[in-house]
């Protein structure tokens, strides 16, 4: 699907109001003062501006500074540049740390990955947890329109819904969570989770990644909640509790594929894979590409790279683990001490097995850009995508979009997303079986060419019909129905 069709039938809905954390800018202050705004990349991004550009829309949500900022200045300062507006919503350093880092990314954030073990649940961060919801719903009630729609993006803002409401404001709104959503065993430990569940009920439709995070969050409502009815019949669920109705569906997210498909074919992208075959040369490249974050399963994917090299004699010199980490949350304890046990493994690694001309392990902590990655992308034989937990994993699919040459392997978690979609034709793996991993890594390595063109053609089949902005629209379409 194109770009200009994402938006073709949701002719019932208004003026699309994006809501998330986060503006689509990066915002500085330049030397003489005025503001300097930039659009930022991603994929969310790239989907909703066609649909926010022709309804003239608006994305509300916080612009990542301290300081104060006019939204008619931050106006002034973005131009025409994103083709529709903005609203910032302030946060103190307080709010931020205790609603973000806090609640958001010490308790939801683990919780929902099934990794309890790492939340902090402290009274304080819901408190103000919630305050930062009333605050952004405070935001959106100064600048809705009748017949606008209304779009919450994540987990940091699961109550907006029932603040609106509580203000009086009779919208549509809509949710989608981008993380996975826990089994009951797993959400019931949150002290808030009534208040959670009860808030989440409130919108109009709820959008998840999988059938499984749908069937997750109606397993938890049946728990929680008093005469609740259920009706499964159809593809989006209907859930009817205290007066209360909402939608429930899946909509597992994805990403431009043609762009990327393109991005990957220009000449620059090219010789950097060149000059990545000469830096590597008559080795299989496998790939890692992981956000610093205990979710990743990056110390579990070293361990069994350890263990295929022990265990398969005709890798040894013949594969190079290329693993990229990008610095995420590096002010966290947490995130630190992950950090030195990743790169622990590296050099324990690197030091068991290297030789004159080989080394196992080509490891960086940095962000890539675009063209770099795309290159690491294209000249990768092997690509290791084994968190945890995740929502949908985008890694995995910006590879498939990008091995134009269709002869690259995909070794999958069973616990990301984006396994619903791409199961039949990737190699599904466990990321808590070390030997497991390792079998898989031996077995993509001796894949014959027609086998791997094979899997690889159904994999960019897969995600090219089922791109972001099918995402976007199929998430609209219910919205208007």
């Amino acid at each position: 699907m194109v770009p200009d069709k994402a938006h073709q039938n949701e002719a019932k809905l208004g003026r699309l109001v994006v809501v998330s954390n986060r503006l689509p800018i990066s915002i500085t202050r330049a030397k003489r003062g005025e503001w300097h705004v930039e659009p930022a990349m991603g994929g969310l991004v790239t989907a909703l501006t066609p649909v926010l550009r022709e309804r003239k829309g608006l994305w509300i949500g916080w612009p990542g500074i301290g300081e104060e900022i006019d939204p008619a200045e931050l106006s002034m300062a973005q131009g025409s540049g994103l083709g529709y507006q903005i609203r910032p919503v302030m946060l103190s350093d307080q709010e931020v740390d205790e609603y973000y880092f806090g609640f958001s990314n010490e308790i939801l954030w683990p919780l929902f990955h099934d990794l309890q073990n790492f939340c902090n649940f402290n009274p304080a961060y819901w408190k103000t947890y919630q305050a930062v919801n009333r605050k952004f719903a405070e935001a959106v009630a100064q600048s809705v329109e009748e017949d606008d729609y209304i779009w919450v993006h994540d987990y940091h803002l699961t109550l907006l819904a029932r603040e609106l409401k509580s203000l009086g404001l009779p919208f549509k709104v809509g949710f989608f969570l981008h993380t996975p959503f826990p089994s009951p065993d797993i959400f019931m430990k949150l002290p808030w989770r009534s208040q959670l569940l009860n808030a989440l009920l409130e919108y109009d439709l709820l959008g998840f990644q999988t059938t499984r995070d749908r069937n997750n969050f109606i397993y938890c409502a049946e728990a929680l909640i008093r005469n609740i009815h259920h009706d499964a019949r159809r593809q989006v669920s209907v859930i009817t509790a205290q007066g209360r109705r909402a939608r429930v569906g899946a909509f597992p997210i994805s990403i431009d594929f043609r762009e990327y498909a393109r991005q990957a074919s220009v000449d620059l992208v090219g010789e950097r894979v060149a000059d990545l075959r000469r830096a590597i040369p008559d080795n299989q490249i496998i790939l890692g590409v992981d956000r610093l974050d205990y979710s990743k399963g990056i110390p579990e994917k070293l361990k069994a790279f350890r263990y295929a090299l022990e265990r398969h004699d005709d890798l040894y010199g013949q594969v190079t683990l290329v693993q990229v980490v990008v610095p995420s949350r590096e002010d966290i304890p947490r995130y630190q001490e992950l950090r030195d046990e990743v790169e622990g493994l590296v050099s324990e690694i690197n030091g068991q097995f290297t030789q004159w001309g080989w080394v196992p392990i080509h490891y960086m902590y940095r962000n890539l850009d675009r063209l770099e990655l795309l290159a690491y992308y294209r000249a990768a034989e092997i690509a290791l995508v084994t968190p945890l937990k995740d929502g949908m994993n985008l890694v995995a699919k910006e590879y498939c979009a990008a091995n134009r040459d269709r002869n690259g392997v995909l070794i999958l978690s069973e616990f990301a997303g984006s396994a619903t979609q791409l199961r039949h034709s990737a190699l599904l793996v466990n990321p808590y079986d070390i030997e497991g991993v390792a079998n898989a890594i031996h077995r993509a390595y001796k894949m014959e060419v027609g086998e791997r063109r094979a899997r690889m053609r159904r994999l960019r089949k897969s995600i090219r019909d089922r791109d972001i902005f099918w995402w976007v629209e199929s998430f609209l379409q219910v919205a208007a129905s």
